[in-house]
């Protein structure tokens, strides 16, 4: 290489000190040498857990085969249901034993900062949370876009925690459909207190109604939510309203809106059968109101389980559960069925052209789809 070509910063009086210059290899004695040509390297596949070593594995609380079950049965691949299942089966009888809080808000109420400072004081105090927090899923890649693990740093860290972003795949309210499996798994490997998080887009939180013991709505001051009636579904489904960032200058705001919200629910029926709900005020950034949620969170399962309100909810949410797999599977088997693939791409075509009603290609769909096989 010639001088002018080596780098500006490059000692001249040294040439061979700089990197730029290429030496030849010198064969040191007694070195054999080996070249083969025409390589072909391959990534080393990692074998698959069996169901056995998965259901060891979260009993145990390896956090490692945990994940693992989890996106095992939130896999749409038909060859890993029947696993999922086979996995579910031996571990239902090691779970249940979990409080179940749903958690929603508006729009920059703050529920991971809130779960992140609620889930740490449960863990300081002997508790193992799991947190299940449902993100919206991109419409390019299907992946989570919000990445909650990420923002949960402090919690993330805790060897007493374990938190699971899961995309919705487009599911309506931001609710995953394998939610309830990944709950099960988590309770069967010794977590007591489960969190849910969602989307909160205020359009089908009654989803997560349906399989949590708790709900919490997190709400903000100063933004005329206590007025909007498109609010007033949610909090019929609340059993706690938290007034969240509670904090500051805008501490007095906090306890007016409280306020507001409890004279607001006076006259809505509560969620759960002798149950009141009632509104309370939190910070995460000061912990202030923190140790109170947990305190009555604790009451609404007592009184729960003394009035036989809590096991009903649980035996009504398993019911909901097996009619909502009836509609996923049935909705599963008629799309992949191969007449309807087939049949489908042409009648919907014919419908946007207008040529056939909607009423009539669905019923062509379904006689395709019922018709016996030849």
């Amino acid at each position: 290489m010639a001088a002018d070509q080596k780098p500006e910063w490059s000692d001249l009086n040294n040439p061979g000190n700089c990197s730029s210059i290429v030496r030849k290899g010198q064969m040191q004695e007694g070195q054999a040498v080996s070249i083969q040509k025409n390589i072909h390297f391959q990534k080393r596949r990692n074998s698959e857990p069996t169901v056995e070593e998965l259901y060891e594995g979260v009993l145990k609380g390896d956090r490692s085969l945990l994940a693992r079950a989890i996106t095992l049965v939130e896999s749409n691949a038909e060859q890993h249901f029947k696993k999922a299942q086979a996995l579910l089966q031996k571990l239902l009888a090691h779970s249940g034993n979990a409080i179940r809080i749903g958690i929603t808000g508006v729009p920059g109420a703050g529920k991971s900062t809130f779960i992140e400072a609620f889930g740490s004081y449960l863990c300081d105090h002997g508790h193992r949370v799991a947190v299940l927090a449902i993100d919206p899923s991109s419409s390019i890649s299907g992946g989570s876009i919000l990445g909650d693990k990420t923002r949960m740093e402090q919690l993330a860290r805790n060897p007493r925690a374990f938190i699971r972003p899961s995309p919705t795949a487009g599911k309506l309210g931001g609710v995953h459909r394998k939610t309830r499996e990944s709950m099960l798994i988590c309770e069967a490997a010794g977590f007591d207190v489960i969190l849910i998080e969602t989307v909160g887009v205020g359009q089908s939180e009654v989803i997560i109604r349906e399989m949590v013991d708790f709900f919490m709505l997190l709400v903000l001051t100063g933004a005329g939510d206590e007025l909007q009636g498109m609010k007033k579904g949610i909090m019929e489904l609340a059993d706690a309203i938290l007034v969240h960032k509670a904090d500051g200058e805008n501490k007095p705001k906090a306890a007016q809106t409280r306020n507001e919200y409890n004279r607001i629910l006076h006259f809505l029926q509560p969620a759960t059968k002798g149950w009141a709900t009632k509104a309370y005020t939190c910070s995460s950034r000061t912990q202030e109101g923190i140790s109170e949620i947990w305190r009555v969170i604790q009451s609404f399962e007592q009184t729960g389980k003394t009035s036989g309100v809590f096991d009903n909810r649980r035996k009504i949410q398993a019911r909901e559960w097996l009619y909502s797999m009836i509609t996923d599977q049935l909705q599963f088997y008629f799309y992949h069925h191969s007449g309807v693939k087939s049949t489908l791409p042409k009648l919907e075509n014919e419908v946007i052209a207008g040529e056939t009603t909607v009423a009539v290609a669905v019923a062509t769909l379904f006689n395709t789809f019922l018709s016996p096989k030849d």
